[in-house]
């Protein structure tokens, strides 16, 4: 099962005014583990970023000048999410923000089924508070590195949230189903012992590593009785 984890960073907070995407963050999950096939890139804008989005993110609209524009970026984006399930924190944002780039540039909004972790973290453990930073905290996931907002380690975030609220990292074991009537012979035999060679250590030999342990320093040798 393929789902994409999805982040957003915008010059605002509301697209109907004319606020525009100006980063977007992808990560891939197959079976509800990261693959590491990750997509970013910044979108140039004519939108002047917001002060107080600024000061979430960091970006500025001379350091976005350079980059294309979301429009010559969207194909890519589109093939990369395909018609795989969307993890979102907050979707209502960030679907809404990436809808509006779509019709801007004559192309359908995007369908597809959305998990939203916002919601999810709400029924799941039962509390109204369920930013990122909290939901990290309680998963006791390392935000050190989050000084600023940014849609890919936003998104590699939300993906160990995501794995913690449906159920924690042995739901990533479940590669496969197995056919209930199909029976397995993996652990009849766990060892195979045809190859195993038995290696024997004289006296001699240990004599002589023990002489020799004499001369180190500060070795865990000395610490063995053998």
């Amino acid at each position: 099962m393929r789902e994409v984890v999805i982040d957003t960073e915008t010059t605002g907070l509301n697209y109907k005014a004319g606020d525009r995407i100006i980063e977007m963050g992808c990560v891939e999950l197959i079976n509800h583990i990261p693959t590491g096939n990750n997509l970013q890139f910044y979108c140039s804008t004519k939108k002047k970023i917001d002060e107080g989005a600024a000061k979430v993110h960091g970006l500025t609209n001379n350091f976005l000048r350079n980059y294309p524009s979301f429009k010559k970026q969207s194909n890519e984006f589109l093939k990369f999410i395909g018609d795989d399930i969307l993890i979102i924190h907050n979707a209502d944002f960030d679907i809404g923000f990436i809808n509006n780039e779509l019709k801007l540039i004559g192309a359908n909004p995007i369908n597809n089924k959305i998990v939203d972790t916002l919601l999810l973290a709400r029924k799941k453990l039962n509390t109204r508070v369920a930013n990122l930073d909290y939901l990290c905290r309680k998963f006791s996931i390392d935000i050190s590195a989050r000084t600023t907002h940014g849609a890919l380690l936003d998104c590699q975030l939300l993906a160990e949230v995501y794995i913690e609220l449906i159920g924690g990292k042995q739901t990533a074991l479940d590669f496969f189903e197995v056919d209930k009537n199909t029976t397995t012979t993996a652990n009849k035999n766990p060892t195979n012992t045809k190859n195993i060679i038995k290696i024997t250590i004289s006296k001699e030999e240990i004599k002589s590593h023990k002489e020799f342990v004499k001369n180190l320093k500060n070795t865990f040798w000395k610490k063995l009785n053998y």
